[in-house]
């Protein structure tokens, strides 16, 4: 496994410089899938604005920031969906992008999404060039970018924002810089509940780096008590959201669990979603969707022993780990398991290794194709019945 404690931070000059072939392509598949959203929903008479600020999660987004917490749907099933599923770092910025421009709360949305996205780019390019070298690092923002799901990197959801904040943390933690690390982590642990992996990550990375210090000469009192101020820090965030939700519900620590629990949402390690796998063989007209599942889940798994193989640092296979335990072990929304993987960047080190490389007029060509398919699959799924 790769040795961080012995490499040198790249020099912090000209990181702009390093990273903008990075951003500059990261820019342009994006565009590309906005470009194509707009054509497609043209020819269908739909609103490209409306699929990306104004539909299924963002509505829910856009009302705690102009409201508050306290809304409520229930259902005629019995079911009630409360926004305090919906944890509150976005609605926060939407509500300060309103209050310091002239937009809406969805536009002001979709602006933190376009800046949180760049962000992203930036630190998974970080992460990869820390780890390997810049050309690794531009290819894994490239195929990150055009994910069959990329889209939703510009809606007006979290996982950009999220997947920002967990890739500088992961960044902070390779490079030794553990307050930082501890700080992001609990700013991810406000955004979404995966931010239990950024955390992981964290404490996984604070733990060896002890035992490491433990074998060696003793670290000094300064260090020392920054990584132990950080791993306190990481899960600050999440922690106080959830036992404010407990104490709001007034159903203390379980409270979180109760509201997602009106979603119909959980964690059973998989079992339902197995189910609903199982379930698409059982009628020949859903066998080829069943086919698609399987062999998507054995991507995932199969990426996963590729990290471990591949020697990734602990703190990237942790919260990779973690994130793909999360998402495939969620007991509901097996059509949003996609998105819920789309953080989990990690998995794709394994083929920007591979393209980095190839000959460049290959790996162009391919991150080309990636790419368009990626903005087609990506108007065709907004553009659906159902929510991302």
């Amino acid at each position: 496994m790769t040795d961080l404690a012995t490499r040198s931070a790249p020099p912090s000059d000209g990181a702009v410089r390093r990273a903008a072939p990075a951003l500059a392509g990261y820019a342009a598949v994006r565009a590309l899938g906005l470009a194509v959203l707009a054509l497609w929903s043209a020819a269908r008479g739909t609103s490209p604005h409306t699929l990306l600020a104004a539909r299924w999660d963002s509505l829910w987004y856009t009302r705690v920031a102009a409201l508050g917490y306290g809304h409520e749907v229930r259902l005629p099933n019995g079911d009630v969906h409360s926004d305090l599923a919906f944890f509150p770092l976005l609605p926060w910025l939407e509500r300060l992008g309103a209050a310091l421009t002239p937009l809406p709360y969805a536009d002001a949305g979709l602006v933190v999404s376009a800046l949180a996205s760049l962000a992203a780019a930036w630190g998974v390019f970080a992460v990869a060039e820390r780890v390997y070298d810049r050309r690794v690092g531009v290819c894994l923002v490239l195929l990150w970018a055009a994910l069959p799901v990329g889209i939703v990197q510009s809606m007006a959801y979290s996982e950009s924002l999220f997947t920002a904040l967990a890739a500088w943390a992961l960044y902070a933690v390779l490079t030794g810089r553990w307050v930082t690390a501890g700080l992001l982590a609990s700013l991810a642990g406000l955004t979404r509940p995966v931010g239990a992996a950024v955390v992981a990550a964290v404490w996984a990375a604070a733990v060896t780096s002890y035992v490491r210090d433990r074998r060696a000469s003793p670290a000094g009192g300064v260090p020392r008590a920054r990584r132990v101020l950080g791993t306190l820090l990481a899960p600050l965030g999440a922690a106080g959201y959830v036992l404010w939700v407990g104490h709001r519900t007034g159903r203390g620590p379980l409270g979180y669990l109760d509201v997602q629990a009106g979603w119909r949402n959980g964690f059973d390690g998989g079992y339902a979603f197995a189910r609903f796998i199982g379930a698409t063989f059982t009628s020949l007209p859903s066998v080829l969707a069943g086919v698609a599942l399987t062999a998507g889940v054995a991507l995932v798994a199969g990426l996963c022993v590729a990290c471990v193989r591949q020697g990734q640092p602990l703190p990237l296979l942790v919260y990779a780990g973690a994130v793909t335990a999360l998402a495939l072990g969620a007991s509901s929304y097996f059509g949003s398991k996609p998105r819920l993987l789309l953080p989990a960047f990690p998995l794709l080190l394994p083929f920007a290794v591979a393209l980095a490389r190839a000959r460049p007029s290959r790996s162009a060509a391919v991150l080309g194709g990636v790419a368009m398919v990626s903005a087609l699959y990506g108007a065709f799924w907004l553009n659906g019945s159902g929510p991302p």
